[in-house]
């Protein structure tokens, strides 16, 4: 397992911390991998109730780490992202997240997935897909429009600025806003109400509420993932991610 991805058990629940802080806790393959393991694990885990999923100090994740991304693009349905995405979509456990500070890329993707969602009055989201030449992952092209409807997706998916706390909770995959300093102590009371429950009720619960439209999430971070892998070799990411490293705006205009 990664040292930079941290699990600890306690009262029935599982916290995966993210602690990466020196680079804002941005992702690499083996987080990725250290994660996927970790849910997995879970799920098998009759003593785990419930997992929390958050970030280290300030940051929830600032998303890819770039230049490891770079490096190490994901390729194929075996890649350490791909794995991820695959424990998180079909995690059959409560599955609640405490983001505090940025939560871009896939930082805010994955709250897609998660059951309940709280947030620090100085979180900020983002999904700059279109920004880097890419298009969106993780199913979020069918599970935003759904939960804010489409005009709301197409705004932050076509234009991939970010936004505050407020605004997520507006478009409904933030339960919550509170206070940075009251974050923490809310959401172990939430999980603390989860694990006093019969676990058999809250897995079938969330199996019935998931069921119909497990197919067509594994479907769409399938076609996504073609069309992410297809487009990252493409000029326009070459060009924002050079851009991006060379910290200047990048220039789209001699693409058609």
């Amino acid at each position: 397992m990664s040292n930079e991805i941290l699990t600890a058990r306690e009262n029935g629940v599982l916290t995966i911390t993210i602690d990466r802080p020196a680079r804002k806790n941005a992702l690499t393959p083996p987080m990725y991998q250290a994660m996927a393991d970790a849910l997995a694990a879970a799920n098998e885990d009759a003593s785990v109730r419930a997992v929390l999923l958050q970030g280290h100090a300030e940051s929830f994740t600032a998303g890819n780490d770039i230049e490891n991304f770079l490096k190490t693009p994901p390729t194929g349905a075996d890649s350490p992202v791909i794995r991820f995405l695959d424990a998180i979509s079909t995690f059959e456990k409560p599955l609640v997240a405490a983001v505090k500070g940025p939560a871009i890329g896939v930082g805010t993707t994955l709250l897609l997935h998660c059951d309940m969602v709280y947030a620090a009055d100085n979180a900020r989201f983002g999904v700059p897909f279109s920004q880097l030449g890419l298009c969106p992952e993780a199913a979020s092209s069918l599970l935003l429009p759904r939960i804010a409807g489409y005009q709301g997706a197409a705004e932050k998916l076509l234009l991939g600025e970010t936004f505050d706390a407020a605004e997520a909770h507006r478009m409904g995959f933030v339960n919550r806003v509170l206070p940075a300093a009251e974050l923490d102590a809310f959401v172990a009371g939430q999980l603390a109400k989860l694990a006093a429950l019969p676990a058999s009720s809250l897995r079938v619960t969330k199996s019935l509420m998931k069921r119909a439209s497990d197919h067509e999430i594994k479907t769409r971070i399938s076609e996504e993932f073609v069309h992410f892998g297809k487009m990252l070799l493409a000029p326009e990411a070459r060009e924002a991610f050079t851009a991006f490293l060379e910290k200047r705006k990048p220039d789209f205009r001699q693409f058609d």
